[in-house]
This record gives structure tokens, sequence and C-alpha cells, in this order.
């Protein structure tokens, strides 16, 4: 009998190891599992943490509406610079300019104006007419007609001249206009002045007038 009682002493206590040690290889399973979720999750961390700033440069690239604003400011900006670029009151001053030259140094015009005048007091006259009425005739109109396309060259120059000047005053209020434009502007003004008064002075026989004949 006490031999029995021993013997499921024993078995009992052996079934009891066992069942330990079940549990143990369980919690020790249990716990190498929650360690290798725990390290996945930490790579997976570390992965999207690595991925990350490559995700965040997208933003940077959907940027462009910005870049875009920036573009069209740019451009509206260089479109109002390059509205006035000044390039007729330059033209406009040369033109003044090269009038008031013709003005004082004769034209073509003033030439074939001068012949047909000269032409038409020969026919006006004939070799019965006195010297005086020859020399009105034949010299004195054909002077005045070429003084006064003279003038009229002269007239225009300073005209076109005043224009360029007076132009930034009714153009764009911030834009100056160009020293060169303004030179040769004045310039024309100047020579217009000059030969329109020469052209009176000698339409009226006051400078190189017709010679005396009595």
């Amino acid at each position: 009998m006490g031999t029995k009682t021993v013997d499921e002493t024993g078995v009992k206590t052996d079934e009891r190891k066992t069942d330990e040690r079940k549990t143990d290889e369980a919690t020790e399973a249990a716990a190498s599992t929650e360690a290798a979720e725990a390290t996945e999750a930490s790579e997976a961390a570390e992965e999207a943490g690595t991925d990350a700033p490559d995700d965040a440069d997208t933003p940077d690239d959907t940027d462009t509406p910005e870049d875009a604003d920036v573009t069209g400011k740019t451009d509206g900006t260089d479109g109002t610079e390059a509205g006035p670029t000044g390039v007729g009151q330059g033209a406009g001053a040369v033109v003044s300019a090269g009038l008031g030259i013709v003005s004082l140094t004769g034209s073509w015009v003033g030439t074939v104006a001068s012949a047909r005048e000269s032409l038409m007091g020969q026919l006006q006259t004939s070799s019965s007419s006195d010297v005086g009425t020859l020399i009105e005739k034949g010299y004195g109109n054909a002077w005045q007609a070429t003084a006064m396309w003279g003038g009229i060259f002269a007239l225009v120059a300073l005209i076109v001249g005043v224009v360029v000047l007076a132009r930034p005053a009714f153009g764009a209020p911030g834009r100056p206009q160009a020293p060169w434009i303004k030179s040769v502007a004045w310039a024309g003004v100047a020579l217009g002045v000059i030969g329109l008064l020469l052209a009176v002075l000698k339409y009226t026989d006051v400078l190189l007038g017709l010679p005396a004949t009595g």
C-alpha cells in the first residue's frame, strides 16, 4: 500500500514538472514571438522613417503653383517695363535734328523751287525790261523761294523737337526720358530756331538782300 502511494506521488510530481515545463516553454515562445513582433515593428518604423523624406519631397514637387505665380509676376513686370521703349522718341529727336540741318544747308526741294522761280522770271521779262525788274524776277523771287522752303524745314524741325521734349509729360509717369534723346531733341530745336530766323531775314531781304540798281 505504501509503495503505491509513493508511486502515485512520484507520478503526480512528474506530471506537475511536465506541466511547468510546458508552461515555461509556452511563456518563452510567447516572449520570443513578442520580441520578434517588436523587432519587425521597429524595422517597419525605421523603414517608414527613411521613406518619409522621399514622401515629404512630393509637396516640394507640387509647389509649382507658387513657382507659376512668381513666374507670372515676373512676366507681368517684364511686359510692363517693355511697353514704352522710347524708340519713337529717339527717332523723332533724330528727325528733328536732321530737318534742322537741312533748313540751314538747303534741300533739293528748295533748289528746284528756286530754279522754277528763276525760269518764270525770265519768261515774264524781256530784253527791254529795266535792270531792277530783271534782278527781281530772275534772282529775287528765286532766293525768296529758297528761303521759304528753308523756313518750312526749320519750322517742322522745331515742332518735332518740342513734341519729343514734351512727350514724357503725357506718357508713363515713372519712366524718365533717355539723356541722348533730350540732347538730340534740343539740338533739333536749336537748329530749327536758327534756320527759321535766317529764313525770315532772307525772305524779307534784311539779310543778303538784292543789290541796289539806282
